[in-house]
């Protein structure tokens, strides 16, 4: 990932591309094109992504009351091909697919969020909840069907999972009330990507499962250690 100046990047209905990287979209596939160099060690990251979309969602979510943030599932499920040249990587397996936007920076709006995704046999569960910058909370239960209609349901039932190595606080929700880590994929100074295990609706499930701090992101030490690892072009 690498930060580029407004001169290097494009924009139309159906592209975003930021310097030599690009996306996609032709109306079923969205297909993403990566040329970028590593950080802090410089070897490159070439090849490409596909994305087929199983379920569209249309609805999207604000979440704060002046509506300065906005997020919506665009594809709560998807199917992914991955294949990469350097390194020489590829795999197939179910995927989703996002947008946050908003007119402030996301920490400027809050402190900490944790969000988490399982599929419920052919439907998807997404729960969304955190903590604002002004200390109120925001939460959601939602389960997209296959036709892509959303259903807001009750919360479960709040469960403590184990902080990451970076003591990022971790949390979910269970029927029970209790839920585990079970490999963490990605972990940050201020984020971490995990598969936990858990119930929810009545079905165990694994779920993947991210905790953002956007304390710690906003503070002097982490936005000096980024361009160490996104390094910016301009």
């Amino acid at each position: 990932m690498t930060e580029h100046g407004r001169q290097n990047v494009a924009r139309a209905s159906d592209l975003f591309a930021v310097g030599p990287s690009a996306m996609r979209w032709d109306g079923q596939c969205l297909t993403i094109d990566l040329a970028e160099r590593c950080a802090v060690l410089p070897f490159r990251v070439k090849g490409r992504i596909r994305i087929w979309p199983e379920l569209m969602a249309d609805q999207g979510f604000a979440l704060d009351p002046a509506g300065r943030h906005h997020w919506r599932a665009i594809a709560p499920r998807a199917r992914v091909e991955v294949v990469l040249d350097d390194p020489a990587v590829s795999w197939r397996g179910h995927g989703y697919w996002d947008s946050n936007e908003g007119s402030e920076s996301l920490e400027a709006g809050f402190a900490d969020w944790q969000w988490s995704r399982a599929h419920l046999g052919p439907d998807v569960a997404v729960l969304y909840e955190g903590v604002r910058r002004d200390g109120s909370r925001f939460s959601s239960a939602l389960r997209f069907d296959r036709n892509g209609a959303v259903q807001e349901m009750e919360l479960p039932s709040a469960a403590r999972l184990l902080p990451s190595k970076w003591l990022i606080g971790r949390a979910t929700r269970s029927d029970t009330g209790t839920a585990r880590v079970r490999t963490t994929w990605l972990d940050a100074p201020f984020y971490a990507r995990s598969l936990i295990e858990t119930q929810l609706f009545g079905q165990r499930v694994t779920a993947v499962h991210e905790s953002l701090s956007l304390d710690r992101f906003k503070s002097p030490v982490v936005q000096w250690m980024l361009p160490y690892r996104m390094p910016r072009i301009v």
